[in-house]
Parts: C-alpha cells; structure tokens; sequence
C-alpha cells in the first residue's frame, strides 16, 4: 500500500508524539532516506542477510497438510532464519543503519523475546551495546529467550509498570529513548509507532514477500499464490509477507490476530477485528480501548500477539478493502501447533500456529487445489514452557 501523504496509509500512521521525541524521529528519516539507498550500506547488509542471516529462507510445500486438507500448503520458513524468526530481517538492517548514524547503543521492546534477541544479535555482530525492555510477565513466560539475550551480552531490563507485557515494554523504551537519543538507536520491533517507522521496518521485512513470490513462480512455472496467511500482532512478518503481493489484486491477503480465549468479554488481541480508531505509541491506527479511550488489557496465549495495536498500514490496508483480517482463540491455536508438529515435523512459534489455525479451520472456503502460502514466522522453542503448562506436553 502507498503512502497517499507522507507518514500515512490512507488515513493512518502520522508521528503524534511528544516534542522530544521529534528531533531523533526526523534525524532518523533523514537517514534513511540519506544511508540507506546507498551502494556501501546495500552491498553490506545484502551479505550480512545472506552468509549471516542465512537469506533466502526456503519456500516448503507440506506433503502431509496439502493431502489432508485438499488445499496446496507451502510455508515460508522464516523460522530457518538466523534466531529462529523474522525478527533478524530487521534488526540487523537498523543495527547497521544505527553504526553509519555513529550511534553506539541500540535499545529495544520485546514480547516474545524473539525481537530482543534479534536485537542482541544485532548487537553483539556489530559491536554495539544494548539493552531490552521487556515486560515481566513476558520475562517469565519467555524464560528461555530471556537467557539467549543475556549470553548475547544485552542487559534485560524488566518492566513492572501497566500490564507488564509488550505495550509497557514500549513505553518504558521510549523513555529511554528521549533520554539517551544523542547515542542511542531505538531498534523498534513491528510497523507500529510513529513514522518512519512503519515505514522502516515494512522495507526490511519485505524481503520475506520478495522471496516468497520469486521462489513460488520458480516453482510453479509464473504462476501466482491464491492466497497469503500471516498472524498478525503488531504487524512486521504479516506486512512483510504481504507487501510485494499487494499490487496483484488476484492473491488474497488474510491476517490472523489472537482472540484470546474465545470466551464473551475476554482479553484479546484482536485489534482490526474488534477495536476502534485511536492513537497509540505515536500512529493513527486501530486499538483495543474503552468507552473512556483507555487502552485495555490484551491477551494472547503467544506473547508476540499480545498487543492492543496493530501497525497503521494493517488499518489501511483493511480500510481499502486490499486485505481480510480475522481472529482465532488460544485453543485453536495450540491444536494448529500440535498438527503441524506432528505431519510436517516442524515446530513452530505460537503466534505463527494463529495463521496455521485459521488456514486450518477455513479450508473449505478455499478452492480445492489451490496453493496457499503461510508465513512461519518463527519456530517454537521459545514456547515449549507455555506448551508444557498448558497442555501437559
């Protein structure tokens, strides 16, 4: 989707921030647009992507799920990237970006914790200092990637404030932001926030479209996907997956948010699904709020869904009708887990196994023999303690 004003899509996005947040915002977008187009910062991060990151990730057709379900099933398997997930995509190309900027400290927000890790990653490659917010229900449900970052040398800093997850993890890193802005590069994990960040970080994911569609046409003779499948909590692996498909009208775009429990007046996550216009984290975009315009409580049994916004091109892309946006529960989501575990014998994420679920529970509505591209944004190791307490596995 096209920005019709600079920092929107369609009617959100925007940079609604505090007044000291401005001058890093711009000095940012003025270096993206100064480093970033450059032959010496491409030629470097397109090595970087493919003897470190291990880019291009393969595109893999599911034997076993196409045969049972009558449908051509292919994952793009992002969880084969360096980490375990997408997250790397972006964060090395801001890690790198913050080195030419001559900022030496990256500081970022995680959930899932597999963003902090990247940025750890990122980090310790480059030879940056760096520190993650996390909220500190996520830093026990996430116990495991918690430890990655440590070994990786990034301190973890837990945050007791709110709900204690991703949304207070963003704040408290945005505090920090304003206050070490001369030295420090904010490593924003999803296309949320204020612009250019949406921006930002849909060009360094977009790798995952650009792949998926050069290797699917390889294989199967220019032909293009019926369909693309993404969750989508804050947005980056979905707009990532959807961006070099949006301008051809014939393959449907569908996003997957958490639903939570499923129960009548549960948390959730189900933001396009369920929430309203409003402002969060500096973009126009659609939230989970009250009738006072109180941000509510999210949920969702995988940390990276849990998040009451979504990122502004999502909003503008349901708004234009480009893309479809609906929500399964925890449960759903946990069988989808176990399935693809035990036909394919790949392990994924809990918020890639929302768009699994749906793709599951919606077969019917997809032509027989048509050929559906799921997004597998990242395995899931990191979920194995949620695994074990929730279904005694």
């Amino acid at each position: 989707m096209q920005m019709l004003k600079k920092g929107y899509f369609g009617d959100f996005g925007g940079r609604f921030v505090p007044e000291l947040l401005m001058p890093p915002l711009i000095e940012l977008e003025e270096a993206m647009d100064r480093i970033m187009p450059s032959p010496i910062f491409k030629e470097e991060l397109g090595r970087i992507m493919a003897d470190f990151v291990g880019r291009p990730t393969p595109l893999y057709h599911c034997q076993g799920l196409s045969e049972m379900l009558g449908r051509n099933i292919w994952l793009k398997r992002e969880d084969l990237a360096h980490t375990g997930a997408h997250k790397v995509n972006n964060t090395m190309g801001q890690a790198l970006l913050a080195k030419h900027m001559g900022k030496p400290r990256l500081i970022a927000e995680t959930g899932a914790g597999q963003h902090g890790v990247a940025t750890a990653t990122a980090a310790a490659m480059l030879g940056l200092e760096c520190v993650v917010y996390m909220g500190s229900i996520d830093v026990k449900r996430q116990s495991h990637n918690v430890r990655r970052m440590k070994l990786l040398g990034a301190e973890v800093r837990p945050v007791e404030a709110g709900t204690k997850t991703l949304k207070d993890a963003i704040n408290a890193a945005l505090r920090d932001w304003i206050a070490e802005q001369r030295t420090t590069h904010y490593c924003l994990g999803s296309v949320t926030g204020a612009h250019p960040f949406p921006l930002l970080v849909r060009d360094l994911q977009a790798v995952i479209g650009r792949e998926a569609k050069r290797q699917f046409m390889e294989k199967m003779g220019g032909k293009l996907p019926y369909m693309i499948v993404a969750c989508v909590g804050g947005g980056s692996n979905a707009i990532g997956a959807f961006h070099e498909f949006v301008p051809h009208k014939e393959v449907r775009l569908v996003g997957v948010e958490a639903a939570g429990t499923g129960e009548l007046g549960c948390y959730h996550s189900a933001t396009l699904t369920k929430g309203e216009h409003g402002v969060l984290h500096g973009a126009l975009t659609k939230l989970l709020q009250d009738k006072h315009g109180q941000v509510e409580p999210s949920h969702s049994v995988a940390a990276g869904l849990d998040y009451p916004g979504v990122g502004p091109e999502h909003a503008g892309l349901q708004a234009a009708g480009r893309a479809e946006y609906y929500c399964v529960n925890d449960t759903q989501a946990l069988n989808a887990f176990q399935v693809l575990c035990r036909t394919e014998g790949i392990i994924p994420a809990l918020e890639s196994s929302h768009a699994l679920a749906w793709v599951l529970d919606n077969a019917e509505s997809i032509p027989r023999g048509e050929h559906v591209i799921i997004n597998l944004s990242g395995r899931g190791d990191k979920d194995l303690d949620i695994i074990e307490e929730v279904l005694g596995i």
